[in-house]
This record gives structure tokens, C-alpha cells and sequence, in this order.
């Protein structure tokens, strides 16, 4: 025998609704009927409130939900699971959505699905988000900031918001505050989540080679060829061209709610990566006696290798800070890369062919100058205005007027 169904909390769209109140020695008792279309039932929702104004207040919250088609009092929790899938239009269901969907379910309704819609304010966002980053990374922070956005976005057109809390904290810079200290343009840089030298990568490298050789192989790759984990996992031996000495990254690998998933890169575009000496050995050992349709890197039973295998077999936040980095996560080895090439003067055009960047704004993140350059151009600058110092002075080719006679001259 299946469970009565639960009568619906306020009217449905366009449905007239009766009202009445009496006083009694409590308050007083608002009460609202109206006829649901589909059942042709009666339904009665009654509420004793203090006085008359708050009975007021009660029958027009039930007129603006029966307008709206949503209850204006429903939980964020309750509104997720209303509007299904409405807010992933547009997202990628392989990738985007599913880790928007897991920033959803593990963070957002836990810290807020209990508190109405109506009632979430930036305030509240931002003290959520001071509690994620005592303990969460950037990136899960973000994703989960964004998937919270798209929800309230719904509810903006539903009607039930006027304007969207989350909207502005989406641009949020978000991170460890005992790490970075936020304030300064430089930590929010990509720059600052970068390795500062080769001989601490090869450091790295090597310790994570403890857990097995690919691990090791794994941050030379995302490193040097400015590569991001899923594209590392995607590469195949076709890709690696010895002859023109250039990685070209066409597909990435990475897990998702079905399984793994190999697909276009994240900018859906190929791009070429050069092969720096130091990946050299690296790449040769990794793609000898293999044909061309095997996979350049592979784990150490066999499998795709994903950041979440990097860190729990290299115990990775525990590594880097030891190391001294406790800042690093896995995408910090392709800021690495990114950052050593610019600081080597690579145009900033083919900077960001090779990182694949869709704005150029984005690749100038790698082009804070430090010091030195600031020193060099002022070196440049020097020897440009000392040319112009020593350089003989020319004549202006102006000629010089006669000057007119005196009055002995003329004679007088």
C-alpha cells in the first residue's frame, strides 16, 4: 500500500485562493483554501500567527508562491532537488557537471541546504567559504562557489530572489590564508604557485618516484611540457614528435561519474608543447618499443593516472610540505613550466599558443616581473638616452637672417 501523498504547501500556479481569519485567545488564525486543478480535492493550509498583520503577510507569501510556482519559503536543500537538472544547462555533462554536481552535494547542502532560499546572504556565503578554506583547495572551493551560483541563478528566475548572493563571490580569490596572503597582486598570480628552480622539481620528482617510477614520470611531464593532469593522462606515443622536437596535446583522460573519459582538451583545441632537454631521457624511456597508439604514461598496475591517484600514493600535501612547498598542488606543476618559460622570454604570443589560452589576459599572469627585469629595462632605457647624448649635434638647417643695415650703413 503506497504512502498518501503530501498535499502541496502553497496553491499551484493561477489557482483562486480563499481566505479567512479569526481571533481567538492564541492570536489569530489565518486560514487559506483553494481547489487543486488535478485532484479537484479542497485544500486547506491554516496558521495561527499574533495578529492580523502577520496573517496578512501569510495569505500574500501564499499568493506570491501560487504566482512564482515555488513555495518562497522552500530550503535551499528542497530547491536542488525541485529544479533537477535546470541549472547544468550548458554544462559539460562528462566534466564540469559532475564536479560541480559533487561540490553540491558534499559542500553546499551540507554547510547551507537547511537555510531557506530568501534567507542566503553574501554574508553568509563568505563566512561558508572562510570554514572551506581552513580545509579545502582553491579549486574545489571555486567549483563548488560556482555550482551555487548557477542554483541561485534559478531562483533569481524563479522569482524567489531578487539578485544572486553568490554572483560577486564567484570572483573571489580564494586560498589557505595562512599560506598566501591575499591582499597582494603577486599571490594571485599563477606565479606564486610555482616550483622556483629545475633542481627542486628533480627533487620532487624523485620523491614521488618512491611510490613508484610513473608518479615520478608524472611531474616531469605536467611540468615541463606545461601540461595539465588530465592532458598528461591523455597523451599517447603518436603525440611525441622527435623530429620537429614537439609534444602536440590533443585529448585529456580523466574520471568522471560513468568512468574515464578521454576528450578534447579543455580549450578544444590541439596545441604544441616544445620538448625541453631536461624531459628528454624522460619522454625517450617512456615511449621506446611502444606503438603509436599506446599511452605515453601509464600507472603502476596498468591504468590511467589521476591527481586524485598522484596524492594518495605520493601522500602529496604531506611531501610538499616537508619539501617546503606547501602551497604546491598538482596544477602548480603546469604554472611551473608556464612560469619558467615566460621568465625566459618567450613572446607572449606563443606563450599562450602553448598553454592553450583562449585570452591573452590570462597567459600575462605568467609576465610579473621581478627585479631583475625592472633593473635590465632600466639598463635598456639608460643606454638609449646616453646614444642620444653623445650623438653630434646637427645642424638645424635653418638659415640665419641678414641683419639689416644701420643708419651709417645706409649711408644717412
Amino acid at each position: 500500500m503506497s504512502a498518501p501523498e503530501t498535499p502541496p504547501t502553497f496553491p499551484p500556479i493561477g489557482v483562486k485562493v480563499s481566505t479567512d481569519i479569526e481571533h481567538r485567545a492564541s492570536g489569530v488564525r489565518a486560514r487559506a483554501r483553494w481547489t487543486d486543478p488535478a485532484t479537484k480535492k479542497r485544500i486547506t493550509r491554516a496558521l495561527v500567527v499574533p495578529d492580523e498583520e502577520a496573517a496578512e503577510a501569510f495569505f500574500d507569501q501564499l499568493q506570491r508562491s501560487a504566482k512564482v510556482g515555488v513555495d518562497l519559503t522552500i530550503t535551499l536543500s528542497d530547491y536542488i532537488e525541485q529544479i533537477g537538472d535546470r541549472w547544468k544547462r550548458g554544462l559539460d555533462p562528462t566534466s564540469t557537471a559532475t564536479g560541480y554536481w559533487a561540490g553540491l552535494r558534499l559542500r553546499v547542502i551540507p554547510a547551507m541546504g537547511h537555510v531557506p532560499v530568501a534567507g542566503i546572504s553574501t554574508g553568509m556565503i563568505d563566512r561558508t567559504i572562510d570554514d572551506w578554506e581552513l580545509k579545502l583547495s582553491p579549486s574545489l572551493i571555486k567549483s563548488s562557489v560556482a555550482a551555487l551560483v548557477r542554483v541561485l541563478d534559478e531562483a533569481v528566475r524563479d522569482e524567489l530572489i531578487e539578485k544572486n548572493p553568490a554572483r560577486n563571490r564567484s570572483r573571489r580569490s580564494y586560498g589557505k590564508s595562512t599560506v598566501f596572503d591575499f591582499s597582494s597582486p603577486a599571490d594571485t598570480s599563477p606565479r606564486a604557485h610555482a616550483i622556483k628552480d629545475l633542481e627542486t622539481l628533480t627533487k620532487l620528482a624523485e620523491a614521488c618516484g618512491e611510490a613508484g617510477q610513473p608518479y615520478s614520470d608524472y611531474v616531469m611531464l605536467c611540468a615541463l611540457l606545461s601540461a595539465r593532469s588530465s592532458e598528461v593522462a591523455g597523451l599517447w606515443v603518436e603525440d611525441v614528435d622527435w623530429d620537429a622536437n614537439i609534444v602536440t596535446i590533443r585529448k585529456q583522460t580523466f574520471p568522471s561519474s560513468s568512468g574515464l573519459v578521454t576528450k578534447q582538451t579543455k580549450g578544444r583545441e590541439e596545441r604544441p608543447a616544445p620538448i625541453l632537454r631536461p624531459l628528454v631521457p624522460v619522454l625517450e624511456r617512456l615511449t621506446a618499443e611502444k606503438e603509436p597508439t599506446d599511452r605515453v604514461l601509464i600507472g603502476v598496475r596498468g591504468g590511467v593516472i589521476t591527481t586524485a591517484n598522484v596524492s594518495r600514493a605520493t601522500k602529496w600535501d604531506s611531501l610538499v610540505t616537508e619539501m617546503g612547498l606547501p602551497q604546491l598542488s598538482r596544477h602548480g606543476l603546469r604554472h611551473t613550466g608556464a612560469t619558467w618559460m615566460a621568465d625566459a622570454g618567450i613572446p607572449l604570443h606563443v606563450l599562450q599558443k602553448i598553454l592553450g589560452h583562449k585570452s591573452i589576459d590570462t597567459t600575462k599572469g605568467y609576465l610579473h616581473p621581478d627585479l631583475g627585469h625592472i633593473a635590465k629595462a632600466g639598463e635598456l632605457a639608460n643606454r638609449f638616452l646616453d646614444a642620444q647624448t653623445e650623438a653630434p649635434e646637427r645642424p638645424s638647417g635653418k638659415r640665419h637672417a641678414k641683419a639689416k643695415p644701420g643708419p651709417d650703413e645706409r649711408g644717412l
